[in-house]
């Protein structure tokens, strides 16, 4: 005559599912029904996550109508974790959304939530006009949008290359009286700048502080590399000015990315000037940032500033790359007496070459010497 408590077939369901027998699930929840136990939704929960963490899709769209077996209304949270484990799969999408179009029918109402799960889905399958058409919806069923509702359209439309119309959203979000994350504007500006829009991309980074979110580093970083991409390398100078009166220091991508792009432009002289404040800070350039700025001084004639970046590098015990070596000393050895030459070679001799290149590297410049 005894009689298991509630609480164990919770715990029992749970240990089941977990070690993935769900056959027996299955038959325990047969019995709970036969045995007219009062089930909460706590059960179904625990059924969710279950078959979420076993990658079940299928199974996990069950529960919904199992919870309706038991005459227990699903949640809004239920419908939610639903939604997530079937957008997740691609094939799932529209079974995801007939659930979402027909849970009103059973007293569920998708909430904020629940139409960012879908909106997101569609955005990220190509699907914008169905996400704008859900967008619309929310207004029409009194269903407040949030940040991260603007913030997924924003970058569906990036994504299809429709950066003025994720602009206008922006001034919709802000009209409406949103405050845009720091992500939406990250991908506004990487979309400007990809689009090459870098007189709006530098625009939208002053307005960002007098809309009450401080750029970040991520945010100068993503229009200074901007401006580099596209041969403005001035443009990005200004940039990274600008950033210590509003409150963020570079770091040592914006030096690097600025640095490589002047050098690209053949502002040698100007990149010297960055990669010196660079070093001041305590930051260490890339093998590839030095090697760029001595082959550009060499190339251009400029030997002295060549070495005295060199120079720089050895003294901070840096080891340059070979490829640096390879432009620097033919052109030492053309442009100096023997006796200039061995003098600024014995200094490189006294720094240490990296371990895998060291007897290679020692055994090229002493022939050199020789």
């Amino acid at each position: 005559g005894f009689r298991h408590s509630y609480s164990s077939f919770l715990v029992l369901i749970l240990k089941l599912g977990r070690s993935k027998h769900f056959s027996l699930v299955d038959d325990l929840l047969v019995r709970l029904k036969s045995d007219q136990y009062r089930v909460t939704p706590t059960l179904f929960s625990y059924l969710i996550k279950i078959y979420a963490e076993a990658d079940l899709p299928e199974k996990a769209l069950s529960v919904f109508y199992k919870m309706l077996e038991f005459n227990v209304k699903p949640l809004p949270r239920h419908l939610n974790r639903i939604l997530e484990l079937l957008v997740s799969h691609r094939n799932f999408i529209m079974p995801a959304f007939d659930l979402f179009k027909t849970a009103h029918k059973y007293g569920v109402f998708p909430n904020t939530k629940s139409y960012n799960i879908l909106m997101g889905a569609f955005c990220l399958n190509g699907d914008l006009s169905i996400a704008y058409k859900l967008f619309n919806k929310m207004f029409e069923r009194d269903v407040m949008p949030d940040v991260e509702s603007y913030r997924i359209l924003m970058q569906g439309l990036c994504r299809k290359s429709q950066v003025n119309r994720a602009v206008d959203l922006l001034e919709d979000m802000l009209n409406k009286g949103f405050e845009p994350d720091s992500l939406s504007y990250t991908t506004l500006l990487n979309s400007l700048c990809r689009k090459k829009k870098l007189r709006e991309a530098y625009k939208l980074l002053c307005r960002m502080k007098v809309k009450g979110c401080n750029p970040d580093i991520v945010h100068y970083n993503t229009v200074i590399l901007g401006f580099c991409r596209e041969g403005t390398a001035m443009g990005a100078v200004k940039v990274l000015e600008d950033m210590p009166s509003n409150g963020c220091l570079p770091n040592l991508v914006s030096y690097r990315t600025l640095v490589g792009g002047l050098c690209d432009q053949g502002m040698f002289d100007e990149a010297k000037k960055y990669m010196e404040e660079m070093l001041s800070k305590g930051f260490s350039p890339h093998f590839s940032v030095s090697h760029a700025l001595i082959k550009g001084f060499c190339s251009v004639g400029k030997i002295d500033a060549a070495t005295e970046v060199l120079g720089e590098m050895l003294e901070l015990r840096e080891v340059p790359h070979t490829d640096t070596w390879g432009t620097i000393v033919p052109t030492i050895c053309e442009d100096y007496e023997t006796e200039k030459m061995e003098e600024i070679l014995e200094e490189v001799m006294k720094i240490e070459i990296k371990r895998h290149k060291n007897s290679r590297g020692r055994h090229w410049i002493g022939g050199l010497l020789d």
